[in-house]
């Protein structure tokens, strides 16, 4: 049964735009629960269907874990809405973090 913090958590992962992530602590937070991004990411890895899930990385730009998507699948739907990766893999999240608009 959908909680009113897992129902929050997933409306702002709706509205993350194409080209942009957050992060699971910048969700935690903005739902009012700054130390719950480990909580964020359970309700990723069992999030409804159509969300944009690949949109949520880790606070240092890391992708999920591969079995989470499959091998590369995170970055390839990342790469085709262009957002930037640094050399050594990671998204370059001070060009593509998603700031929400109050």
């Amino acid at each position: 049964m959908p909680t009113d913090f897992s129902r929050r958590v997933y409306d702002l992962v709706s509205r993350i735009p194409a080209g942009q992530v957050a992060t699971y602590g910048l969700l935690a937070l903005l739902c009012g629960r700054p130390r719950a991004s480990r909580i964020v990411g359970g309700l990723m890895a069992c999030a409804p269907a159509g969300l944009p899930c690949h949109r949520v990385i880790y606070k240092d730009g890391t992708l999920s874990p591969e079995d989470i998507f499959g091998p590369g699948v995170q970055r390839m739907l990342l790469e085709g809405e262009g957002v930037p990766f640094l050399p050594d893999g990671r998204v370059d999240v001070s060009r593509c973090l998603w700031m929400l608009e109050l």
